[in-house]
């Protein structure tokens, strides 16, 4: 239920289809009942009004002589003349069941009526229902009074009607009704979704296309959107041009100052008079200007910049390592999806597979193994080779604070400190440890996708 609401709380088109679903629910269920109810009075009326023509009709007919009730032998509407005809007509004493009655029409004659007392005074009616023979009934009932006041005749009238084809008929009305609804509902549900994705969808290309922009494909939005997503989307657009191009004026001027430092030093170098502690130092200075200018050039974690392909990067490294290193002869085993991305800078991610495959080829003896995989939403890059290894106190000491990383055994220090760093300003972590497979050195790398 949780997944379900989270699901349902993130995304837009399924809170829109949602509303859309509870409110035809709703609605149209509701609305079939109202038009039910009113078909149902509209019937009911009918047939009131039908059984009070049958009343006036049969009071035309009727006469009192002494007191006595005087009823022609057959009707005009023949149902009262048929036995069990579904229509039927009967006259009783005011005040008494209608089982007692005075006078009732042929189509009663084997029909045995309940003890019904309508309990009506003279000008009153009731239209109600009763049952016959555990069979429901339409019972129309009126009082009247032949003569005048010193010779008065007050009796009630009741016509008797079927209820069995009522209950058919809204049985029909209401299946074909909920046919219709659920034909309506099915229909408003189809189009509200066509609609749903036809309205979403420069938000579903707006998604494609910063997918794209995240996995280097493209760098800026160019689909045309809008009105309303326009705005946002140039703004969009404006972050990603003036990000990069900060980012190209900063690492220029990084250039240019590293040059600016690099001439005076190798003047410097180049004095035969320089003392061997002089040396030292300026050797210093080189290596500090080197790793502070490549960790100041690192892009570091930004959601804006483009994503890198993987393993393109890794084959161009490999190319270039497998030169350098053709004698060694090392036997590479390489893990990759080639649909991989990184998400941050090209230099970045060949600064950090460059230095730890360079230490690896150094310290390997016959195997490097390079795994890169995408696991929980995480890119987890292991480099192992089958070295010497690093020890514990060389491992600890990595991660101190203000010491060097590259003061380690040949083949495993060059570059650590960049590397560190790197991964620090990518949020990134960095862990350290020995091949369970190959016996030598491991270093894993892991990112937030």
């Amino acid at each position: 239920m949780k997944r379900v609401f989270n699901l349902f709380s993130r995304s837009l088109k399924a809170r829109l289809f949602l509303s859309l679903i509870v409110m035809v629910i709703i609605v149209l269920p509701s609305i079939g009942m109202i038009i039910t109810n009113a078909y149902e009075q509209h019937m009911n009326n009918s047939i009131e009004n039908e059984l009070s023509a049958y009343i006036y009709s049969i009071l035309a007919v009727a006469e009192v002589e002494e007191s006595k009730l005087i009823m022609p032998e057959v009707l005009a509407e023949n149902q009262f003349n048929v036995s069990q005809s579904g229509l039927y007509a009967v006259i009783n004493t005011l005040q008494t069941p209608i089982s007692n009655d005075l006078w009732h029409s042929q189509s009663l004659l084997t029909i045995e009526l309940p003890d019904f007392n309508s309990m009506l005074q003279v000008g009153s009616s009731s239209f109600t229902t009763i049952n016959i023979s555990q069979q429901p009934h339409f019972i129309y009932s009126y009082a009247v009074s032949f003569g005048d006041e010193d010779e008065s005749f007050p009796f009630s009238l009741h016509i008797i009607k079927e209820k069995n084809e009522f209950l058919q008929l809204m049985t029909e009305f209401k299946q074909q009704l909920l046919i219709g609804l659920s034909l309506l509902i099915s229909l408003i549900l189809i189009i509200q979704f066509i609609w749903l994705k036809w309205t979403l969808k420069p938000l579903l290309v707006l998604e494609k296309e910063i997918k794209a922009i995240e996995q280097g494909k493209v760098a800026q939005l160019t689909a045309n959107y809008p009105q309303e997503l326009a705005k946002v989307t140039t703004q969009l657009n404006s972050l990603l041009a003036t990000e990069l191009q900060q980012r190209k004026r900063y690492r220029n001027a990084l250039s240019d100052l590293a040059h600016s430092l690099k001439t005076p030093l190798a003047v410097l170098q180049a004095d035969p008079n320089i003392t061997e502690q002089n040396q030292e130092q300026i050797d210093r200075i080189n290596f500090t200007i080197e790793h502070q200018l490549k960790r100041a050039q690192s892009a570091g974690h930004t959601s804006w910049l483009l994503g890198i392909n993987v393993a393109s990067t890794v084959n161009k490294l490999i190319n270039s390592l497998e030169k350098i290193y053709r004698d060694k002869a090392i036997n590479l085993i390489i893990t990759i999806d080639k649909a991989l991305v990184f998400k941050g800078d090209e230099a970045d991610l060949l600064e950090l597979l460059g230095n730890l495959l360079d230490n690896a080829f150094k310290a390997a003896k016959h195997t490097i193994k390079l795994t890169i995989v995408k696991h929980d939403n995480c890119l987890t890059m292991t480099i192992e080779d089958d070295g010497v290894g690093i020890d514990e106190q060389q491992k600890k000491t990595i991660f101190d604070r203000g010491v060097r990383a590259d003061t380690y055994e040949q083949g495993h220090g060059v570059g650590l400190a960049i590397v560190r760093d790197l991964v620090q300003s990518y949020n990134g972590k960095l862990e350290i440890s020995n091949s369970d497979t190959l016996g030598g050195a491991k270093f894993t790398l892991i990112f937030s996708s």
